[in-house]
């Protein structure tokens, strides 16, 4: 891959990474249900997402689903749900009475379950799919060795999209950390949160 592609790869990768959307949601809310070191585990599972999300692209499965009424409605309304269950989960969600003067402390979420969820709000999303095979084919040459150039830009995307997701979204949420020490700031976490998933799935159903 040329330097100049590479570039603009990067360019592209890091305008992406940085516009708001259940990833970065579902970071901060990581960052701030469990600190800002457990939240990578949530960033892991959606670089697992983004890995699919390529593959099915260059495996040639995306220009199906996006060509297939049926099967990127069954993504879209699969997705949307998911999301709403999450949100849903989140409003919810019993806040326990404070154990301690220090605050409340949150059950300490698993770093399978935390990979699991965000690999499944990343994954389940067909408007990426679509994006990425908008976005894959231009910074991928023909008449060049097409798997170090996948690999290039698999790295490129990951490493780019690790740094503003943990970099930035969940170093974003700490100073609201504070909120945590109380039930009631932990009661609007949840509530802001959880509307914020809900309103993305409501995105996902309506916006076209």
């Amino acid at each position: 891959m040329a330097l100049t592609v590479w570039l603009s790869l990067l360019t592209a990768s890091v305008v992406i990474s940085f516009t708001p959307g259940a990833g970065a949601i579902n970071t901060m809310s990581n960052a701030l249900a469990h600190g800002w070191r457990r939240s990578v585990w949530g960033v892991i599972g959606q670089q697992l997402a983004l890995i699919v999300h390529v593959v099915i692209v260059a495996a040639g499965v995306g220009l199906l689903v996006s060509r297939s009424p049926v099967l990127f409605d069954i993504v879209r309304y699969t997705g949307a749900a998911y999301l709403a269950f999450l949100g849903i989960r989140m409003i919810l969600a019993r806040v326990p009475e404070p154990a301690a003067s220090d605050g409340i402390a949150p059950p300490r979420e698993g770093r399978f379950s935390m990979i699991r969820r965000g690999f499944w709000v990343n994954v389940l999303n067909p408007k990426a799919i679509v994006f990425f095979l908008a976005f894959v084919p231009q910074f991928i040459r023909l008449d060049e060795p097409a798997l170090p150039q996948y690999l290039i830009l698999i790295g490129t995307v990951i490493t780019v999209d690790v740094i503003v997701m943990w970099g930035f979204f969940a170093t974003a949420a700490r100073p609201f950390r504070a909120l945590t020490r109380t039930r009631r700031g932990v009661r609007i976490i949840n509530i802001i949160f959880g509307s914020l998933f809900l309103l993305v799935a409501g995105l996902l159903l309506f916006v076209h």
